[in-house]
């Protein structure tokens, strides 16, 4: 095995050595990977390309040159989209009819949670055989660490990386991007330079020169209101950022200006924290018409329990917090939130939580959507305590056998009693 030191290229698509040539002299793909650094690096983020949509195309081949958007109906949003609908301007997050006015011959799928979870683990299980040292960020993407790796595998972590991703698409059927690196901030980074089927490495030692012509908000951790905050003080992009005292970002911004003097050159200490605990589980839907009536609200908001439930069963975890969220119809946000006497992960007792707070709410404003989470995780072990009258007991029996009845026969095929289906 080559030392670390030794420049390294290959062929992402036969592994093959190509140093020098444009394509590979044993498959002729031009997609080598090349870069002086690419031999020392070990920190990677990968990120599956347009993850549902990709999953979607792979499951139906009659989409494979069609625009295709994941999402809610026509007042709902993009959950993700297809490189054909991105090209037209399409993005996540965008308010479904401005989507559908850019790219109205999209085809639009509504998500189906329980086969992106499937291949999410099936990914997620190919990194794990790469590194125990594996922090997911979401469903679709992770940083890995895989240092020390290279005896155990016999080839560099870039080689490991490539013949990964070259697995992914063979086994999963999606496809993912990798950006390698010295750091997180810098993998991240990396990981979107050559999307879709991308391979990317970005050094520390060039990592200056990349950065200072872009805007300040391209930093991680700065947002809109903050790049305001930041251009009124005269720092526009990352080069204004490289330019100043960290002193002085430290005095005006605090613990804040210090982490972006250091992210400006592209450093970055963090760890690849396999352990790193999720906050909350969510579940949450925008109606096509808004709603005023409480009772339809509240049937809306029981189903939203059960998929929380569900998520939470499925990871063996429990939550004490339980918090409504309600979007007017002028978009407006409000929270509310419930502390539990125990952990749960029971749908009835998210419900019971939730209700009075929905009830507070239900005044007859007009809602454009509504979602429920629970938050303060811990192991499903703690959970919901036996009660002197066995409901709790009673309740997850009643729970569990719902729950495998869907599965066996779809996630419509049972409805609890208290819980009707929405007024149409």
């Amino acid at each position: 095995m080559a030392n670390a030191s030794t420049p390294l290229a290959f062929c992402r698509d036969c592994l093959a050595p190509s140093a020098a040539a444009l394509r590979c002299a044993r498959c002729g793909s031009p997609r080598i990977a090349r870069h002086p650094a690419l031999g020392s690096l070990h920190i990677a983020h990968v990120d599956c390309d347009a993850f549902f949509a990709t999953i979607e195309k792979r499951d139906d081949p009659s989409l494979a040159d069609k625009p295709v958007i994941v999402g809610g109906g026509k007042r709902g949003v993009v959950s993700t989209c297809c490189y054909i609908a991105r090209i037209k301007g399409v993005k996540s997050a965008m308010p479904m009819f401005k989507a559908l006015k850019l790219c109205p011959d999209a085809v639009v799928i509504k998500p189906n949670f329980a086969k992106y979870v499937e291949a999410s683990r099936a990914v997620r299980a190919k990194m794990l055989a790469l590194t125990p040292l594996v922090e997911p960020l979401s469903i679709d993407e992770a940083f890995l660490d895989l240092s020390g790796t290279e005896r155990l595998h016999q080839a560099r972590p870039a080689m490991v990386l490539a013949r990964f991703a070259r697995d992914v698409e063979r086994d999963v059927g999606i496809t993912v991007s990798v950006g390698l690196a010295s750091n997180k901030f810098l993998a991240k980074i990396a990981s979107d330079l050559d999307k879709p089927r991308g391979f990317a490495t970005l050094s520390i030692d060039e990592a200056s020169a990349f950065l200072a012509p872009r805007p300040i908000g391209f930093l991680w951790g700065v947002g809109p209101a903050f790049a305001e905050t930041l251009a009124r003080d005269g720092l526009r992009t990352i080069g204004d950022l490289q330019r100043a005292e960290p002193r002085d970002l430290g005095r005006r911004y605090g613990e804040q200006g210090l982490r972006l003097a250091r992210l400006a050159f592209g450093r970055d200490d963090r760890q690849v924290e396999p352990d790193r605990a999720r906050k909350s589980v969510g579940a949450e839907t925008t109606f096509d018409v808004d709603v005023r009536d409480p009772d339809e609200l509240a049937a809306r908001l029981f189903r939203l329990c059960e998929k929380v439930a569900d998520r939470m069963r499925v990871d063996s975890i429990a939550g004490s917090t339980v918090t409504l969220k309600l979007k007017t119809s002028d978009f407006r946000l409000r929270t509310r939130a419930q502390a539990l006497r125990s952990p749960t992960l029971l749908a009835a007792r998210i419900f019971e939580a939730a209700r009075p707070l929905l009830k507070r709410e239900a005044d007859g404003t007009a809602f454009r959507l509504i979602g429920v989470a629970v938050s303060d995780l811990g192991p499903a072990a703690a959970a919901d305590p036996p009660d002197l009258e066995r409901r709790l007991e009673k309740l997850g029996a009643i729970e569990k056998a719902v729950a495998d009845l869907r599965g066996r026969f779809g996630p419509d095929s049972v409805d609890r009693a208290f819980a009707r289906r929405p007024k149409r």
